[in-house]
């Protein structure tokens, strides 16, 4: 997976996608579903995300409680001692990593609390849940980091 050549390809399409996104808002939510879930069930049997993982190298999820206390057992720590060592509160009040990457992403790109991992991150990149008419600002946001995210909206586009 070439990141570099990625990123320089979903800038350059960002305008546009953000656009067709606000688009589908207008659109009936069932349809809108259906059409992502399939784009998504199809770009997955393509996309192997172990070969990119650039969510966990430049993003960051969301841990709320229930996470916290998930990972820190897993981790044999105790949540505060977890809170301190690794996250912090962002502008929105939520608790987010301290750093990218992620620091339980290995060089092989596999997670080593994936069994244990948050919310946030077992629901990434959010293109296969209902409603996806209310995100489509995050959607797009994911286009600037997902390379599946991003093929699933130009893939949309050309259905229209």
């Amino acid at each position: 997976m070439d990141l570099d050549s990625f990123q320089e390809k979903a800038q350059r399409h960002s305008a546009e996608n953000k656009k067709f996104l606000l688009t589908l808002k207008k659109r009936d939510p069932r349809k809108v579903d259906d059409a992502f879930h399939q784009v998504h069930d199809d770009v997955f049997e393509e996309v192997d995300c172990l070969t990119c993982a650039n969510c966990c190298k430049t993003t960051s999820p969301i841990f709320y409680q229930t996470d916290i206390e998930r990972v820190a057992k897993a981790l044999r720590m105790r949540p505060g001692e977890f809170i301190e060592t690794y996250l912090r509160v962002d502008d929105d009040k939520d608790f987010v990593l301290k750093s990218s990457p992620c620091p339980f992403l290995g060089p092989d790109n596999y997670c080593s609390v994936y069994e244990d991992r948050p919310k946030a991150c077992r629901e990434y990149p959010h293109t296969h849940r209902k409603k996806m008419v209310q995100i489509m600002e995050l959607t797009h946001k994911n286009t600037l980091v997902c390379p599946a995210v991003f093929e699933m909206v130009e893939r949309l586009k050309k259905i229209g």
